[in-house]
């Protein structure tokens, strides 16, 4: 009690934060948890519990809801390990503690602590393997961190009493309040906007988001978690509302973005200016000025891409959570304004950064960057940041561009790198964590806890000098006892066994979980010797390998015609394309395998003639939106050669359209065979250009209209884009019909 009534005096006296640890039996660590909070005056209703048990009078959630606190500030947060330590809810407790506040985790003995298994274990036991394959690494060396940093206290709680490993105090010298920063010398937003703002980057990020009052214009702010750009979102967004402005506001989620409204609605108070509200505690709508006045307005991703009501701006938070395809839609607003967390304790994504950067320079607005790095809740240098910045990688990142810049496929050593070379070697582990985060859109915490692990999962590397330039992350996948795949087939959902389960509980094939394969769950190349092969080196050193081990190596992911080309110029073939779009990449979804053994041919022979039989119809209906170039990189992928088996009657229709002695429309079924026997595997690849492909995929797979085909590709006229598909239609006749089908097509041409 002593020290919890030290540690939160500390904490206040210097506006920081610490860390209290409390080990040992539940019961016990449950007890002198409520006396910690006691002793160090801590109110009830200014404390949140992350735990199965309500032991302390407070408001209380399992560690699943830990996302109930994003966005929100308390003075202590309890989060309770015994019975499961889920990384992504410590992530979110760390960043929910306020300055002056208490971080109590309490756990079980310390040194028996990762020889434990919890409920968070059992999640990584995918099949065949069981939670008794699951190792401790993450805790071990979570344990090790909280022994070696400041800020933390280890209280061991035993049965005759209480022992202190580390007190946690660092005796800082007492933190003089900031001077509030001065405004801007001009501005056109009004001053109260500046009176509100907390630091000086609160300040210049507003300032720069003023451009969005003028069309053309484009502003990013990157920060890390706790900096206050949201805030700086919604006072910037409350005087553009004020201006007349229609501000459109996205997240991943509304409550990423609820902060935004709040300081709008605080800042149209101070000013005395009334806001309709469409709800009253977590307004998605604040209305100012009537009719003729400005709004302020959310919507979900999927629908804010369409720019409904047409907005004068668009403020996209926490863009790094949101795929690239997205980001890109957003760019047709007139304005726009993209904060994005750097490193989020609950995750964080690189997809903005590294993939969509380019394409924003490449657009028409005039871009201002902003970067903000002052804390606001909680003094710089916090000693609880600092800690959880290394005990969750949250700023893992590849080695500098000059350590690899010579990289090549003939200079890189391929190394298997085993939980146990990683641990030893903290350089190298922040290299593939950092690279692993580039690789996807949201990397959360949990993340590093599967990687050290999960008994399914295993990396390989290209290094240059030790340093990491490539990495692929793989996940062992098949192998399932008979009763497994039952159950798969029956409608159940079986952990970590995408590609099996795909084609097991969607595509009807109770055999397909008998091969094993391995799927590349993630694979990333240095930003700097990237479009150099080095890629497909590793793929190609991954497949050698493991090619005698397993019976096939795939993918699945979001399917652009880049990555498609990508896949299978580096052998994959297509076996499935999904009917909905991925919530993380917004693409459709590619499943690919390159097979290694008979088993795997046999399987990945069975899935392409399949996926050529149900093509045709299922992109007229489910997939009739599809990019029509990622079909035909899709189609062009898959290793078959379909047979259009068309009837005489059905060659005659194809053969009458080109000279106009028939109309597609009659029955579409043949011209949709031809030309998924032509993309698929074409007798001649130049026998049809880019346009002439596109057109084919929109109007006879995808049955689009008429006028909205004329208009995409560019036709003078419906008349015009109706003689070019009566043309390729010519040319497909010419490659695929027997001689009679030719003299058929002659007499009408």
């Amino acid at each position: 009690m002593d020290l919890a009534r030290s540690l939160r005096a500390e904490a206040r006296r210097s506006n920081e934060r610490r860390l209290l640890v409390l080990a040992g039996d539940r019961e016990r660590t449950h007890d002198r948890a409520a006396d910690a909070l006691d002793a160090a005056g801590v109110a009830r209703d200014e404390t949140t519990l992350l735990g199965p048990d309500s032991f302390v009078d407070s408001e209380q959630h399992e560690q699943s809801r830990a996302g109930e606190l994003l966005g929100r500030t308390r003075t202590a947060v309890v989060l309770d390990a015994h019975d499961e330590l889920r990384p992504n809810a410590l992530g979110t407790a760390v960043g929910a503690v306020d300055g002056g506040g208490l971080l109590v985790l309490l756990t079980p003995a310390l040194d028996e602590w990762p020889d434990r298994r919890d409920a968070f274990d059992e999640t990584l036991a995918v099949p065949p393997f069981d939670v008794d394959d699951v190792t401790g690494y993450f805790r071990r060396r979570l344990v090790e961190t909280l022994r070696a940093h400041r800020g933390v206290a280890i209280v061991h709680v035993e049965s005759d009493g209480e022992t202190v490993e580390a007190d946690g105090l660092t005796d800082p010298p007492p933190r003089r309040p900031a001077d509030p920063p001065a405004p801007p010398a001009e501005t056109t937003f009004r001053p109260a906007t500046y009176e509100a703002c907390l630091t000086g980057d609160q300040r210049d990020a507003v300032h720069a988001l003023e451009s969005l009052r003028d069309s053309g214009h484009a502003v990013v702010v990157e920060a890390d978690r706790g900096r206050g750009k949201s805030s700086a979102a919604g006072l910037a967004a409350a005087n553009l509302a004020l201006d007349g402005k229609d501000v459109l506001v996205t997240a991943p989620q509304y409550r990423s973005a609820a902060e935004a409204f709040v300081r709008a609605a605080a800042l149209f108070e101070t000013l005395g200016v009334d806001a309709e509200r469409d709800r009253p505690e977590t307004p998605h709508e604040l209305a100012v000025g009537g009719e003729d006045g400005g709004r302020i307005r959310f919507a979900e991703p999927a629908v804010a891409v369409e720019l409904p009501a047409d907005p004068d701006v668009v403020v996209v938070d926490e863009a790094a959570a949101l795929p690239v395809r997205r980001l890109e839609s957003l760019l047709d607003a007139p304005a726009v304004a993209f904060t994005t967390t750097v490193h989020g304790y609950e995750g964080a994504g690189r997809g903005f950064s590294v993939r969509f950067r380019d394409r924003l320079a490449e657009s028409d607005h005039t871009v201002t960057d902003v970067t903000m790095t002052a804390p606001i809740r909680y003094a710089d240098a916090d000693p609880v940041e600092v800690w959880a910045f290394r005990a969750l990688l949250l700023d893992a990142r590849p080695p500098v561009d000059q350590l690899v810049a010579d990289a090549t496929p003939e200079t890189v050593e391929y190394r298997r790198l085993s939980t146990a070379d990683l641990l030893a070697d903290e350089h190298r582990l922040r290299e593939v964590f950092g690279l692993l985060v580039l690789a996807h859109y949201r990397t959360e915490p949990a993340d590093l806890a599967r990687l050290l692990d999960a008994p399914n999962l295993s990396v390989r590397a290209l290094t240059r000098d030790g340093h990491v330039v490539a990495v692929a992350l793989l996940a062992r996948e098949g192998g399932l006892p008979a009763e497994t795949r039952a159950t798969m087939y029956e409608g159940g959902r079986i952990r970590g066994n995408m590609v099996p389960d795909v084609l097991t509980t969607q595509l009807r094939d109770e055999d397909a979980g008998v091969p094993v394969g391995q799927r590349v769950l993630r694979i990333a190349t240095h930003a700097a010797v990237r479009s150099r092969g080095l890629g497909s080196r590793l793929l190609g050193d991954v497949r050698a390998e493991f090619g005698d081990a397993m019976d096939w190596v795939g993918v699945g992911y979001g399917a652009t015609p880049e990555l498609v080309r990508f896949w299978r110029e580096n052998g994959y073939g297509t076996v499935h394309l999904s009917t909905s779009r991925n919530d993380t990449s917004g693409e459709y979804s590619a499943v690919m395998v390159d097979p290694c053994s008979e088993a795997g041919a046999e399987l990945a022979a069975r899935h392409a003639g399949w996926f050529c039989d149900r093509a045709a119809a299922v992109l007229s209906d489910t997939l009739d939106d599809c990019d029509p170039d990622v079909i035909r990189e899709v189609l062009r992928a898959v290793d078959a050669t379909p047979d259009p088996d068309l009837s005489d009657w059905e060659w005659r229709l194809v053969a009458g359209v080109p000279g106009g002695a028939a109309i597609l429309d009659t029955n579409p079924a043949p011209f949709r065979a031809l030309t998924v026997r032509h993309l698929v595997a074409p007798d001649d690849e130049s026998a049809l250009g880019d346009r002439a492909e596109r057109l084919l995929v929109r109007k006879v797979l995808q049955a689009r209209p008429w006028d909205e085909v004329t208009a995409e590709l560019d036709f003078v006229s419906r008349r015009q884009c109706m003689r070019a598909l009566g043309g390729a239609v010519e040319r497909l006749t010419r490659l695929y019909g027997e001689e009679w089908v030719q003299e058929e097509l002659d007499r009408h041409t």
